[in-house]
């Protein structure tokens, strides 16, 4: 078994986006980083870092990872839970199976990676585990639902678990980007079921999806509070990245819930 020098990260989905941002960002902050894809023949890996195999829905394949990075580094310092697919659609047009494709990634693959680094964390008796939720974890995304409330799952997850495994010397703390300038839009998983009564309000709803990222964060933005989060002395539990996200949190822990609701109608475009 390796020993590495330096703090080691794992960064799961860091093959673009908001992964490949944080991956390079925790390398620069000093970190040795490992990220992951499903499929990483041919890519070239975030800069200082080097790239593995991994799929967060098959048990196999996390174990598989997690054991290789121990074996090459001797540790895992932090995990960075950032995988995870988008999905569009209201709930009714979405079936049981759709969302079982989306928990699978969103919910199941953040609890099979967090089972799997607690042993090697508990050992070393240090470690942080982070998960990238969102701003929809505490805010209601009609025409979002399916992922909106993987988000809130993994919310509550987090939180728990924290409590469970401080003793131990590990946190678990949250991650809660706005609207980021990625590919979100375009990877998002389209409604198995759809409905004629919901055509319009979807794709009103897929309009302000679009506008939202092009006028959202860099990438960069949401690295930068992921690097806070695994390096800070006295870690929050939340750790919203941007001044969008510090103000949605704000606005949903201060005001009444019938005022916040008609922002978000309003928001989304939906009459009443």
């Amino acid at each position: 078994m390796a020993s590495s020098t330096r703090p080691v990260a794992l960064v799961t989905g860091a093959t673009a986006g908001i992964g490949s941002a944080a991956a390079e960002a925790l390398a620069q902050a000093g970190f040795a980083v490992v990220g992951t894809g499903r499929k990483t023949a041919g890519l070239t890996p975030p800069k200082g870092t080097t790239l593995l195999d991994l799929d967060v829905t098959d048990d196999n394949s996390v174990a598989a990872a997690i054991s290789m990075v121990v074996e090459q580094h001797g540790r895992i310092d932090v995990l960075v839970n950032n995988a995870g697919i988008g999905s569009a659609g209201a709930g009714e047009e979405n079936s049981a199976t759709r969302a079982q494709q989306v928990y699978d990634v969103n919910v199941f693959g953040v609890m099979r990676m967090t089972k799997a680094v607690l042993p090697q964390m508990r050992a070393q008796a240090s470690g942080r585990i982070l998960n990238v939720s969102s701003v929809l974890g505490f805010v209601p995304a009609p025409f979002g639902a399916l992922y909106a409330s993987s988000k809130h799952a993994v919310e509550g997850y987090s939180e728990s678990v924290d409590h469970e495994v401080r003793q131990h010397g590990i946190r678990v703390l949250l991650v809660e980007p706005g609207f980021t300038k990625t590919g979100f839009d375009t990877a998002r998983l389209m409604p198995d079921s759809p409905l004629s009564l919901y055509v319009e309000q979807r794709r009103i709803a897929d309009e302000i999806i679009v506008e939202s990222l092009k006028a959202g964060d860099p990438p960069a933005v949401v690295a930068a509070a992921i690097v806070a989060a695994a390096t800070d002395k006295k870690p929050k539990q939340r750790y919203p990245a941007g001044k969008q996200a510090r103000r949605l949190s704000q606005l949903r822990r201060l005001v009444p819930s019938s005022p916040f609701y008609k922002q978000i109608r309003k928001f989304n475009r939906l009459p009443g």
